[in-house]
């Protein structure tokens, strides 16, 4: 490995961990609660939900580094995908609400895993259907 390939490596990792950090913070402003609280608290559908949800957003992020040519390419793919997961996350939520009587937010915000569980799963559903279309 040479050393341009190195340096590349570096700047590719530190600024996808960047951009993980700010797609995070981002959707933690549509929480009804505070993440890192909620953490400190040992609540654990928060903390099933966050793990799951962050495993997620770093999936299509390596998706989007592995198709992309470029690191801009590949930073502005994450973000559309961010965008598309945000929205299919809220609708499914919605979705459940509506049919199911399940409001996901509140359930996790009350420690119930169950509800922190499905919440990180639709991240994780959403990102493999998002990552499926990156890589083509």
């Amino acid at each position: 490995m040479d050393f341009h390939t190195l340096v590349s490596m570096v700047v590719w990792t530190v600024s996808g961990a960047v951009l993980l950090c700010v797609l995070m913070f981002v959707d933690s402003l549509f929480t009804r609660y505070d993440d890192l609280e909620e953490l400190k608290a040992g609540n654990m559908a928060v903390t099933t939900r966050f793990v799951l949800k962050l495993g997620a957003q770093g999936y299509i992020l390596s998706s989007s580094i592995a198709a992309a040519s470029r690191l801009g390419e590949a930073l502005i793919v994450s973000i559309v995908s961010f965008v598309l997961l945000f929205v299919l996350e809220k609708t499914a939520e919605l979705l459940l609400g509506r049919v199911g009587k399940l409001d996901l937010d509140h359930g996790t915000q009350l420690g119930k895993v169950g509800y922190g569980l499905l919440a990180g799963s639709l991240h994780v559903i959403g990102a493999l259907i998002i990552a499926a279309f990156i890589r083509g």
